[in-house]
């Protein structure tokens, strides 16, 4: 079976980062004998360059008939209209494909710990994986309203979006180490009061989770304290945006984080968290593992591809604690030379 998978580089460092990680795909696939068709598609700030608009209707289309979406980075400061920004691509993606779940790891492998701003007794033995909701909540509702007096952003949430992205994580702790935090402002927001009290009527069905609440600013400090503790986190949009790139620093750089948005049927995308980093775009100098690592996920959720992907981590981690690492990990090797040494070790 060939699988179809849409191409999406953006802008920034997004092209220099999925290029090379299609060439090491194309080496897993005939080590490992798996099939697959490829699509390229601007998206984002290429995409107003040369269509007028961050998601062309082409680059929709091909998304919403592919098995798996590979997306670079998109945005950058080319493009300022506030009305016709690369961002409004990703979120009229995430809305037209219905990607309401944002799966994002946080891992410290043996060995690495070293490479984390944090204290290494603090962050040894860190595993753990944040679920965000990622079609609701402040980003999308409405109304919204912006003048030069003031400014109008609605928070909304309904027991049903709640009740889908619950039980995602539920799910997922079920599987990993029973343990469910969940996150929310329930001393304040009357969105987080029905948060919370979703999140405990989803629990009765799963009696073998233990669930915890935490406010999010509580969550925050523990994310730097103690970030071994958490096993799966699960919260809304806005805080899930900003938890999950402060989490992302843990294992020692932004350029390590990967992520899988999905939804309840149809195509996944797999990205790097990390933004589009055009003040190093070119300069062969980005760090490809977040994106390396994406394409994991990607082997495992949508390829069914456990070895190939079992493989590729494996040596993404070794040479992480070789050192051999771009300057964001204290390393003295360039993009190429990653990609390089990947394909070696493969």
């Amino acid at each position: 079976m060939s699988h179809k998978i849409v191409a999406l580089p953006g802008d920034g460092i997004g092209p220099e980062i999925l290029n090379g990680s299609l060439e090491v795909l194309q080496q897993l696939s005939k080590s490992f004998n798996f099939d697959y068709d490829i699509e390229t598609h601007d998206f984002g700030g290429i995409a107003i360059d040369n269509h007028g608009e961050p998601l062309p209707e082409s680059t929709l289309n091909a998304c919403k008939n592919a098995d798996a979406i590979l997306l670079g980075a998109v945005g950058g400061p080319n493009w300022t209209d506030p009305n016709n920004r690369p961002e409004q691509g990703l979120l009229g993606v995430r809305k037209a494909l219905g990607l309401f779940a944002n799966i994002r790891p946080t891992t410290v492998t043996n060995g690495t710990s070293h490479l984390s701003p944090i204290k290494e007794e603090r962050v040894a033995g860190t595993d753990f994986i944040l679920v965000r909701e990622l079609t609701g909540g402040i980003y999308f509702g409405e109304p919204k309203q912006l003048n030069d007096n003031d400014a109008l952003d609605s928070l909304t949430y309904t027991r049903s979006e709640i009740e889908r992205i619950a039980r995602v994580a539920f799910d997922l702790a079920q599987k990993r180490h029973k343990k469910l935090t969940s996150v929310d402002k329930e001393n304040v927001l009357s969105s987080s009061k029905l948060w919370r009290q979703v999140i405990n009527d989803v629990a009765v069905e799963y009696p073998e989770v233990e669930v915890n609440h935490l406010l999010v600013d509580a969550c925050a400090m523990h994310l730097i304290t103690n970030p071994s503790q958490f096993d799966v986190i699960v919260t809304e949009n806005l805080f899930g945006d900003i938890l999950s790139d402060e989490a992302s620093v843990i294992p020692g750089s932004l350029g390590l984080s990967p992520s899988a948005s999905f939804s309840e049927h149809g195509p996944r995308l797999y990205e790097p968290i990390h933004g589009s980093a055009p003040d190093i775009a070119n300069q062969n100098i980005a760090n490809p593992f977040g994106m390396l690592l994406s394409v994991v996920m990607c082997l495992r959720e949508s390829l069914n591809q456990n070895k190939a992907a079992d493989k590729l981590e494996a040596v993404i981690y070794q040479l992480i604690k070789e050192g051999k690492t771009t300057r964001d990990l204290n390393g003295d090797y360039n993009t190429s030379d990653i990609f390089n040494y990947v394909k070696e070790n493969l």
